[in-house]
């Protein structure tokens, strides 16, 4: 079994003219959204043993919120390749994962990392997942997370339509309105 952690980069700031996408960091509103995803991972016991990043400053930043509310301490490894990467290049990392991590965390950006998800998860079988799994079809958004199990062995045996939902969420979802 395998569970891997697809994690969106909370909302940063807006790009504006001349400046470097890359080095867009977050906003007060993701800053405290990563938080809460960091405790939710903590209290659901949803811990990493393995995170790829994006070098991106929002990823990297969202990442440094969330490591110290897990009560454990993943490896982290930073990739460039993950920053903007397609569904493509995210499935490649996957499958190239160490073999001794039970389970992985991506951080990095859309529109890949919801279409890695969409094509990774299998439609539910149980009714449980059935509201989650049309909400993360519906969208994506920032800091969202998606849970997913796979009956392999080894990363490079996941496939697409392989996982199963195990959990999704978005802050809008954990914020006190």
């Amino acid at each position: 079994m395998k569970r891997l952690f697809l994690l969106r980069h909370a909302k940063a700031s807006r790009e504006e003219p001349g400046f470097d996408d890359k080095s867009r960091t977050l906003v007060e509103r993701g800053r405290e959204d990563a938080t809460r995803i960091g405790r939710l991972l903590h209290d659901e016991v949803y811990v990493p043993d393995t995170v790829l990043c994006s070098t991106a400053a929002r990823t990297k930043e969202t990442l440094e919120l969330i490591l110290p509310e897990l009560g454990a301490k993943p490896a982290v490894h930073y990739h460039a390749e993950l920053y903007l990467a397609a569904a493509e290049t995210i499935l490649a990392m996957i499958r190239g994962a160490r073999g001794e991590s039970g389970s992985l965390m991506i951080v990095g950006h859309n529109p890949g990392l919801e279409e890695c998800a969409r094509e990774l998860v299998r439609e539910p079988a149980h009714r449980r997942m059935r509201k989650s799994y049309l909400t993360m079809l519906e969208k994506f958004p920032t800091c969202a997370l998606a849970v997913i199990d796979f009956a392999v062995e080894h990363w490079r045996d996941v496939a697409a339509g392989g996982g199963e939902l195990e959990f999704f969420v978005r802050p809008k979802d954990l914020r006190k309105e």
